[in-house]
Protein backbone atom coordinates (compact mmCIF):
# COMPACT_ATOMS: atom_id res chain seq x y z
CA UNK A 1 0.00 0.00 0.00
CA UNK A 2 2.85 2.39 0.85
CA UNK A 3 4.78 1.93 -2.48
CA UNK A 4 0.88 2.72 -4.20
CA UNK A 5 0.96 5.78 -2.14
CA UNK A 6 4.64 6.80 -2.87
CA UNK A 7 3.77 7.31 -6.57
CA UNK A 8 1.96 10.75 -5.75
CA UNK A 9 5.32 12.66 -5.62
CA UNK A 10 6.31 13.57 -1.40
CA UNK A 11 3.45 11.29 -0.26
CA UNK A 12 5.89 8.23 0.86
CA UNK A 13 9.31 10.27 1.57
CA UNK A 14 6.26 12.23 4.45
CA UNK A 15 5.41 9.14 5.89
CA UNK A 16 9.13 7.80 5.63
CA UNK A 17 9.82 10.88 7.76
CA UNK A 18 11.57 12.72 5.02
CA UNK A 19 9.87 16.05 5.49
CA UNK A 20 11.92 18.16 3.04
CA UNK A 21 12.05 16.26 0.38
CA UNK A 22 8.66 15.55 0.68
CA UNK A 23 7.70 18.95 0.22
CA UNK A 24 10.16 19.66 -2.66
CA UNK A 25 8.85 16.76 -4.85
CA UNK A 26 5.13 17.60 -3.80
CA UNK A 27 5.43 21.03 -4.36
CA UNK A 28 7.26 20.76 -7.61
CA UNK A 29 4.39 18.67 -8.85
CA UNK A 30 1.49 20.69 -7.79
CA UNK A 31 3.12 23.31 -9.03
CA UNK A 32 3.55 21.91 -12.71
CA UNK A 33 -0.47 20.43 -11.98
CA UNK A 34 -1.65 24.15 -11.36
CA UNK A 35 0.39 25.21 -14.81
CA UNK A 36 -1.28 22.85 -16.88
CA UNK A 37 -4.66 23.80 -15.53
CA UNK A 38 -4.29 27.39 -15.82
CA UNK A 39 -2.41 27.33 -19.06
CA UNK A 40 -4.58 23.83 -20.51
CA UNK A 41 -5.71 26.07 -23.49
CA UNK A 42 -2.04 27.41 -24.13
CA UNK A 43 -0.30 24.11 -24.02
CA UNK A 44 -3.48 22.80 -26.29
CA UNK A 45 -2.65 25.55 -29.07
CA UNK A 46 1.10 24.50 -28.77
CA UNK A 47 0.63 21.34 -30.46
CA UNK A 48 -1.56 22.64 -33.35
CA UNK A 49 0.82 25.46 -34.03
CA UNK A 50 3.86 25.59 -36.38
CA UNK A 51 6.59 27.33 -33.84
CA UNK A 52 9.10 24.57 -32.06
CA UNK A 53 9.46 27.05 -28.55
CA UNK A 54 5.45 25.60 -27.71
CA UNK A 55 5.70 22.38 -28.82
CA UNK A 56 9.32 21.73 -26.34
CA UNK A 57 7.77 24.08 -23.55
CA UNK A 58 4.44 21.90 -23.58
CA UNK A 59 6.22 18.66 -23.63
CA UNK A 60 9.12 19.55 -20.60
CA UNK A 61 5.50 20.18 -18.97
CA UNK A 62 4.07 17.24 -19.43
CA UNK A 63 7.21 15.24 -18.93
CA UNK A 64 7.94 16.91 -15.46
CA UNK A 65 4.17 15.95 -14.50
CA UNK A 66 4.75 12.39 -16.06
CA UNK A 67 7.99 11.83 -14.39
CA UNK A 68 8.37 12.94 -11.17
CA UNK A 69 6.04 10.32 -9.49
CA UNK A 70 8.08 7.31 -11.37
CA UNK A 71 11.45 9.00 -9.75
CA UNK A 72 9.44 9.78 -6.69
CA UNK A 73 8.49 6.52 -6.14
CA UNK A 74 12.32 5.03 -7.41
CA UNK A 75 13.53 7.06 -4.33
CA UNK A 76 11.00 5.91 -1.90
CA UNK A 77 12.14 2.55 -2.29
CA UNK A 78 16.11 3.16 -2.43
CA UNK A 79 15.01 4.80 0.91
CA UNK A 80 13.41 2.09 2.38
CA UNK A 81 16.20 -0.82 1.17
CA UNK A 82 18.40 1.44 3.20
CA UNK A 83 19.62 -0.76 5.60
CA UNK A 84 20.53 0.76 9.24
CA UNK A 85 23.00 3.41 10.30
CA UNK A 86 22.81 4.82 6.84
CA UNK A 87 23.58 8.36 7.57
CA UNK A 88 27.09 7.19 8.44
CA UNK A 89 29.40 8.65 5.78
CA UNK A 90 31.60 6.26 6.62
CA UNK A 91 32.14 3.31 3.37
CA UNK A 92 30.37 5.57 0.92
CA UNK A 93 31.19 7.25 -2.32
CA UNK A 94 33.19 10.76 -2.72
CA UNK A 95 29.91 12.14 -4.82
CA UNK A 96 27.56 10.47 -2.79
CA UNK A 97 29.42 11.92 0.16
CA UNK A 98 29.30 15.27 -1.22
CA UNK A 99 25.33 14.89 -1.61
CA UNK A 100 24.84 14.48 1.54
CA UNK A 101 26.06 17.22 2.69
CA UNK A 102 24.94 19.68 0.04
CA UNK A 103 21.67 18.19 1.07
CA UNK A 104 21.90 18.98 4.62
CA UNK A 105 22.61 22.46 3.83
CA UNK A 106 19.51 25.14 3.94
CA UNK A 107 21.29 27.58 2.05
CA UNK A 108 22.20 25.43 -0.65
CA UNK A 109 18.72 23.56 -1.41
CA UNK A 110 17.60 27.09 -1.49
CA UNK A 111 19.80 28.43 -4.29
CA UNK A 112 19.11 24.75 -6.31
CA UNK A 113 15.53 25.72 -6.26
CA UNK A 114 15.69 29.24 -6.87
CA UNK A 115 17.80 28.00 -9.96
CA UNK A 116 16.01 25.39 -11.19
CA UNK A 117 12.88 27.31 -11.12
CA UNK A 118 14.58 30.29 -13.13
CA UNK A 119 15.15 27.70 -15.86
CA UNK A 120 11.65 25.92 -15.77
CA UNK A 121 10.06 29.21 -16.10
CA UNK A 122 12.67 30.01 -19.21
CA UNK A 123 11.72 26.87 -20.84
CA UNK A 124 8.13 27.30 -19.83
CA UNK A 125 7.88 30.81 -21.45
CA UNK A 126 5.63 30.30 -24.31
CA UNK A 127 3.01 28.77 -21.74
CA UNK A 128 3.32 31.27 -18.79
CA UNK A 129 3.75 34.77 -20.48
CA UNK A 130 0.32 36.23 -20.18
CA UNK A 131 0.48 38.32 -23.49
CA UNK A 132 2.55 38.25 -26.95
CA UNK A 133 6.17 40.49 -25.91
CA UNK A 134 5.52 42.02 -29.21
CA UNK A 135 3.76 45.53 -29.39
CA UNK A 136 0.09 45.30 -29.26
CA UNK A 137 -2.02 47.11 -31.89
CA UNK A 138 -3.87 49.75 -29.11
CA UNK A 139 -0.77 51.24 -28.44
CA UNK A 140 -1.90 54.73 -27.28
CA UNK A 141 -4.14 52.90 -25.08
CA UNK A 142 -1.92 50.05 -23.30
CA UNK A 143 1.07 52.20 -22.98
CA UNK A 144 2.66 52.83 -19.18
CA UNK A 145 -0.24 51.30 -17.52
CA UNK A 146 1.49 50.68 -13.74
CA UNK A 147 1.81 47.95 -11.99
CA UNK A 148 -1.54 45.97 -10.86
CA UNK A 149 -3.33 46.62 -13.67
CA UNK A 150 -5.51 43.72 -14.58
CA UNK A 151 -4.16 41.49 -17.00
CA UNK A 152 -0.19 43.54 -16.91
CA UNK A 153 0.53 42.69 -12.97
CA UNK A 154 4.16 44.25 -13.62
CA UNK A 155 2.42 47.12 -15.79
CA UNK A 156 3.24 48.06 -19.54
CA UNK A 157 6.25 49.78 -21.14
CA UNK A 158 5.92 52.53 -23.56
CA UNK A 159 5.18 50.64 -26.80
CA UNK A 160 2.04 48.70 -24.60
CA UNK A 161 4.29 45.44 -24.02
CA UNK A 162 3.38 43.74 -20.91
CA UNK A 163 7.06 43.73 -18.79
CA UNK A 164 6.13 40.50 -16.73
CA UNK A 165 5.60 38.71 -20.26
CA UNK A 166 8.88 40.43 -21.64
CA UNK A 167 11.00 39.75 -18.32
CA UNK A 168 9.98 35.66 -19.00
CA UNK A 169 10.90 35.70 -22.44
CA UNK A 170 14.86 37.99 -21.67
CA UNK A 171 15.11 34.90 -19.07
CA UNK A 172 15.61 32.92 -21.80
CA UNK A 173 18.20 34.93 -23.41
CA UNK A 174 20.02 35.71 -20.21
CA UNK A 175 20.16 32.34 -18.92
CA UNK A 176 21.00 30.80 -21.88
CA UNK A 177 23.93 33.14 -22.75
CA UNK A 178 25.17 32.53 -18.75
CA UNK A 179 25.13 29.04 -19.41
CA UNK A 180 26.82 28.19 -22.54
CA UNK A 181 29.21 31.19 -22.30
CA UNK A 182 30.60 29.26 -18.51
CA UNK A 183 30.10 25.86 -20.22
CA UNK A 184 32.58 27.04 -23.35
CA UNK A 185 34.87 28.85 -20.93
CA UNK A 186 34.83 25.52 -18.17
CA UNK A 187 35.89 23.73 -21.23
CA UNK A 188 38.38 25.47 -22.63
CA UNK A 189 39.86 26.48 -19.56
CA UNK A 190 39.70 23.07 -18.16
CA UNK A 191 41.25 21.28 -21.34
CA UNK A 192 44.38 24.05 -21.14
CA UNK A 193 45.07 23.69 -17.32
CA UNK A 194 44.88 19.91 -17.51
CA UNK A 195 47.58 20.12 -20.69
CA UNK A 196 49.73 22.60 -18.47
CA UNK A 197 49.96 20.88 -15.60
CA UNK A 198 50.16 17.01 -16.60
CA UNK A 199 53.04 17.70 -19.49
CA UNK A 200 54.49 20.73 -17.90
CA UNK A 201 57.52 22.08 -19.41
CA UNK A 202 57.06 24.57 -22.76
CA UNK A 203 53.43 23.01 -23.06
CA UNK A 204 52.76 24.76 -19.78
CA UNK A 205 54.94 27.78 -20.72
CA UNK A 206 53.18 28.39 -23.52
CA UNK A 207 49.57 27.87 -22.06
CA UNK A 208 50.46 30.04 -18.73
CA UNK A 209 52.33 32.90 -20.24
CA UNK A 210 49.02 33.00 -23.04
CA UNK A 211 46.91 33.27 -19.32
CA UNK A 212 49.24 36.17 -18.08
CA UNK A 213 48.23 38.22 -21.16
CA UNK A 214 44.55 37.85 -21.57
CA UNK A 215 44.55 38.25 -18.26
CA UNK A 216 46.26 41.74 -17.86
CA UNK A 217 43.52 42.63 -20.60
CA UNK A 218 40.01 44.27 -18.74
CA UNK A 219 37.18 41.88 -20.22
CA UNK A 220 34.80 44.15 -20.58
CA UNK A 221 37.27 46.18 -22.95
CA UNK A 222 38.20 43.08 -25.23
CA UNK A 223 34.28 41.80 -24.85
CA UNK A 224 33.07 45.51 -26.28
CA UNK A 225 36.23 46.13 -28.55
CA UNK A 226 35.16 42.43 -30.94
CA UNK A 227 31.59 42.89 -30.16
CA UNK A 228 32.20 46.59 -31.78
CA UNK A 229 34.26 45.12 -34.77
CA UNK A 230 31.72 41.80 -35.53
CA UNK A 231 28.34 43.20 -34.73
CA UNK A 232 26.06 41.73 -31.47
CA UNK A 233 24.57 38.47 -32.92
CA UNK A 234 23.78 36.31 -29.85
CA UNK A 235 26.05 33.45 -31.02
CA UNK A 236 28.88 36.11 -30.86
CA UNK A 237 28.06 37.44 -27.85
CA UNK A 238 28.33 33.52 -26.61
CA UNK A 239 31.21 32.80 -28.14
CA UNK A 240 33.20 36.14 -26.57
CA UNK A 241 32.06 35.98 -23.09
CA UNK A 242 33.32 31.95 -22.86
CA UNK A 243 36.38 32.65 -25.18
CA UNK A 244 37.11 35.93 -22.59
CA UNK A 245 36.44 33.91 -19.62
CA UNK A 246 38.65 30.37 -19.26
CA UNK A 247 42.06 32.07 -17.70
CA UNK A 248 41.06 31.65 -13.93
CA UNK A 249 39.53 28.16 -14.46
CA UNK A 250 42.66 27.11 -16.44
CA UNK A 251 44.81 28.17 -13.32
CA UNK A 252 43.02 26.25 -10.81
CA UNK A 253 43.09 23.13 -12.76
CA UNK A 254 46.92 23.65 -13.68
CA UNK A 255 47.36 24.23 -10.07
CA UNK A 256 45.46 21.00 -8.88
CA UNK A 257 46.72 18.29 -11.89
CA UNK A 258 50.56 19.53 -10.69
CA UNK A 259 49.06 17.82 -7.00
CA UNK A 260 46.70 15.01 -8.36
CA UNK A 261 50.43 13.97 -10.90
CA UNK A 262 52.36 13.02 -8.02
CA UNK A 263 50.09 10.84 -6.16
CA UNK A 264 49.99 7.02 -6.44
CA UNK A 265 46.98 6.05 -8.45
CA UNK A 266 48.81 8.57 -11.27
CA UNK A 267 52.33 7.33 -11.11
CA UNK A 268 50.88 3.64 -10.83
CA UNK A 269 49.10 3.97 -14.67
CA UNK A 270 51.87 5.64 -16.20
CA UNK A 271 53.90 2.50 -15.26
CA UNK A 272 51.50 0.39 -16.96
CA UNK A 273 51.94 2.37 -20.04
CA UNK A 274 48.60 3.83 -20.40
CA UNK A 275 48.25 7.11 -22.95
CA UNK A 276 48.48 10.11 -21.43
CA UNK A 277 44.87 11.27 -22.81
CA UNK A 278 43.30 8.49 -20.87
CA UNK A 279 45.28 9.03 -17.97
CA UNK A 280 44.27 12.83 -17.99
CA UNK A 281 40.74 12.12 -18.60
CA UNK A 282 39.97 8.81 -16.61
CA UNK A 283 42.49 9.55 -13.51
CA UNK A 284 43.04 13.18 -13.13
CA UNK A 285 40.63 15.22 -14.34
CA UNK A 286 37.59 13.26 -12.17
CA UNK A 287 39.81 14.29 -9.39
CA UNK A 288 40.43 17.78 -9.96
CA UNK A 289 36.57 18.61 -10.79
CA UNK A 290 35.46 20.00 -7.11
CA UNK A 291 36.80 23.48 -7.39
CA UNK A 292 35.96 23.38 -11.02
CA UNK A 293 32.32 23.41 -10.30
CA UNK A 294 32.35 25.73 -7.53
CA UNK A 295 33.99 27.90 -10.07
CA UNK A 296 31.26 27.46 -12.84
CA UNK A 297 28.41 28.06 -10.52
CA UNK A 298 30.21 31.56 -9.32
CA UNK A 299 30.93 32.08 -12.87
CA UNK A 300 27.67 31.83 -14.52
CA UNK A 301 26.01 35.37 -12.17
CA UNK A 302 29.16 37.08 -13.46
CA UNK A 303 28.41 36.59 -16.88
CA UNK A 304 24.91 37.28 -16.61
CA UNK A 305 25.73 40.77 -15.44
CA UNK A 306 28.35 41.52 -17.72
CA UNK A 307 25.38 40.29 -20.78
CA UNK A 308 23.39 42.58 -18.61
CA UNK A 309 25.91 45.53 -18.80
CA UNK A 310 26.48 44.77 -22.99
CA UNK A 311 23.00 45.11 -23.64
CA UNK A 312 22.33 48.15 -21.04
CA UNK A 313 25.07 49.96 -23.80
CA UNK A 314 23.04 48.62 -26.63
CA UNK A 315 25.87 46.37 -27.49
CA UNK A 316 24.17 42.72 -26.35
CA UNK A 317 21.04 41.02 -27.65
CA UNK A 318 19.43 44.19 -30.24
CA UNK A 319 15.86 45.11 -30.16
CA UNK A 320 13.29 43.91 -30.53
CA UNK A 321 14.35 40.43 -29.09
CA UNK A 322 14.42 41.09 -24.89
CA UNK A 323 16.98 40.39 -22.67
CA UNK A 324 17.13 41.35 -18.52
CA UNK A 325 19.82 44.19 -19.47
CA UNK A 326 18.20 45.72 -22.54
CA UNK A 327 14.87 45.88 -20.53
CA UNK A 328 16.59 48.15 -18.32
CA UNK A 329 18.22 50.11 -21.16
CA UNK A 330 14.79 50.82 -22.45
CA UNK A 331 13.19 51.78 -18.90
CA UNK A 332 16.20 53.78 -17.58
CA UNK A 333 14.66 57.25 -19.36
CA UNK A 334 11.09 56.78 -17.96
CA UNK A 335 12.61 56.12 -13.76
CA UNK A 336 10.96 59.00 -12.86
CA UNK A 337 7.20 58.22 -13.83
CA UNK A 338 7.54 54.60 -15.10
CA UNK A 339 10.17 52.93 -12.52
CA UNK A 340 8.89 49.42 -13.19
CA UNK A 341 9.82 49.29 -16.68
CA UNK A 342 13.42 48.89 -15.60
CA UNK A 343 13.17 48.00 -11.67
CA UNK A 344 11.33 44.66 -11.94
CA UNK A 345 14.24 43.19 -14.74
CA UNK A 346 16.51 44.75 -12.29
CA UNK A 347 15.17 42.48 -9.55
CA UNK A 348 15.17 39.63 -11.84
CA UNK A 349 19.05 39.97 -12.40
CA UNK A 350 19.57 40.56 -8.68
CA UNK A 351 17.52 37.00 -8.01
CA UNK A 352 19.43 35.23 -10.71
CA UNK A 353 22.85 36.06 -9.34
CA UNK A 354 21.99 35.33 -5.77
CA UNK A 355 20.65 32.00 -6.07
CA UNK A 356 23.97 30.75 -8.19
CA UNK A 357 26.21 32.05 -5.59
CA UNK A 358 24.17 30.58 -3.13
CA UNK A 359 24.19 27.23 -4.92
CA UNK A 360 28.52 27.96 -5.39
CA UNK A 361 28.82 28.41 -1.82
CA UNK A 362 26.61 25.26 -1.00
CA UNK A 363 28.83 23.01 -3.16
CA UNK A 364 32.08 24.60 -2.22
CA UNK A 365 31.14 23.22 1.94
CA UNK A 366 29.88 20.37 0.36
CA UNK A 367 32.90 19.29 -1.41
CA UNK A 368 35.69 20.59 1.29
CA UNK A 369 35.77 17.48 3.54
CA UNK A 370 36.95 19.87 6.26
CA UNK A 371 33.75 21.95 6.55
CA UNK A 372 30.59 20.26 8.40
CA UNK A 373 27.32 21.25 7.67
CA UNK A 374 24.67 22.00 10.37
Amino acid sequence: MRSVLALVPGLGHWIHGRRGRAVALGGTWLAFLVVLAIRSERVAMAFRGRGLDGKLAALFLLGAIVALPLLSWLDYRRLRARPPGHESEHGIGQWKMVYRRFMRNGVARAGLTLVLALYSVAILAPILAPHDPDPPREIVQMRYLGPGTPGHPLGTDKYGRDVLSRIIYGSRISLSIGFVAVGLAITLGTLLGALAGYFGGRVEWIVMRSVDVLIAFPRLFIVLTLIAIYGSQIWLIIAVLGATGWMGVARLVRGEILSLKEREFVQATRALGLPAARVILRHVLPNAMSPVIVAATLMIGDVILTEAVLSFLGLGVQPPTASWGSLINQGRGDLAGAWWIATFPGFAIVLTVVSYNLLGDGLRDALDPQTTVA
